[in-house]
């Protein structure tokens, strides 16, 4: 997590500096631009990598109530494959959906997705404490600690997936326009539901595999946009924010159990987007 936040800061510095240098006139820029008028659109189609930082997992239900400590656990890339593109498939991989409006000159209102994937590393041993009523289960604690490498204490996945549904605001600058490029520079905040897909299974229980508002998220980004022939657009982007989940489902059948976890998370995001202008003539 600490490689991830030095490349984001570096991401957003980098970004800042390269805005401020467009008011030294270093950058040329002038009025002929769309994305970023009144009244302009766009909608953003991109993929992601994601980071997560260690968090304190509890777990209560029939018989169990316990914490796991720091467990680790990392994102899930798609292999390289036609599932980007396929219409069909393309909500398979690690995705984000952008629909944006201008509300006024260079202040968007963006509703979005951002589908990430958590999966909980297996090969980890993690402190524990609080108690299992089931021998063969408690057996598996030693000495304060539990091996999640034996799949019968846990599997904890949200990976279809970690999705953060939000509504932000992005305030966007022009560092170059000619006629058939742009290149704009936003910056911004949102806050949304969590509402994931989690993969789990608990003391060889049937897995709990269904959709749910499970939280909440919070989030600030950076990103830079590239808009050709004034419609076309490609963005690179970072974003790092907080997420809180304390009704995750981990059995079937309406069962009180569930866990909880609060952690941060960072996103390295690319993509292509469409801009449209609807502002009356």
């Amino acid at each position: 997590m600490k490689k991830f936040l030095k490349i984001f800061l570096i991401f957003f510095v980098g970004n800042f500096v390269f805005a401020q240098n467009s008011n030294d006139g270093n950058i040329e820029t002038s009025s002929k631009k769309s994305l970023g008028e009144k009244g302009t659109m766009f909608v953003f189609w991109g993929w992601n990598r994601a980071m997560f930082s260690k968090s304190d997992i509890h777990f209560k239900g029939n018989g169990y109530d316990f914490v796991l400590h720091n467990v680790v656990a990392h994102d899930r890339p798609s292999d390289l494959s036609w599932d980007y593109i396929n219409p069909g498939e393309v909500s398979k991989p690690q995705f984000n959906f952008r629909l944006g409006y201008f509300i006024k000159d260079n202040l968007a209102i963006v509703i979005a997705q951002d589908h990430m994937k958590y999966v909980m590393d297996q090969d980890q041993t993690v402190d524990f404490t609080g108690h299992i009523s089931d021998p063969t289960y408690a057996a598996m604690v030693q000495n304060g600690q539990v091996n999640l490498t034996d799949e019968k204490f846990l599997t904890f996945e949200h990976t279809d997936g970690l999705n953060y549904i939000n509504l932000g605001v992005e305030k966007y600058k022009n560092l170059y326009a000619k006629e058939n490029l742009e290149i704009l520079w936003s910056y911004g905040g949102g806050l949304g539901l969590m509402f994931p897909k989690s993969n789990v299974k608990i003391f060889g229980n049937e897995r709990s595999d269904r959709f749910h508002v499970a939280g909440f998220g919070a989030d600030v980004r950076t990103n830079i946009n590239f808009v050709l022939w004034k419609r076309l657009m490609a963005r690179v982007e970072g974003k790092f924010g907080y997420i809180n989940m304390p009704d995750v489902k981990t059995t079937l059948n309406n069962k009180p159990d569930k866990a909880s976890h609060d952690f941060v998370f960072g996103q390295i995001n690319f993509g292509i987007g469409y801009v449209f202008n609807i502002k009356k003539k």
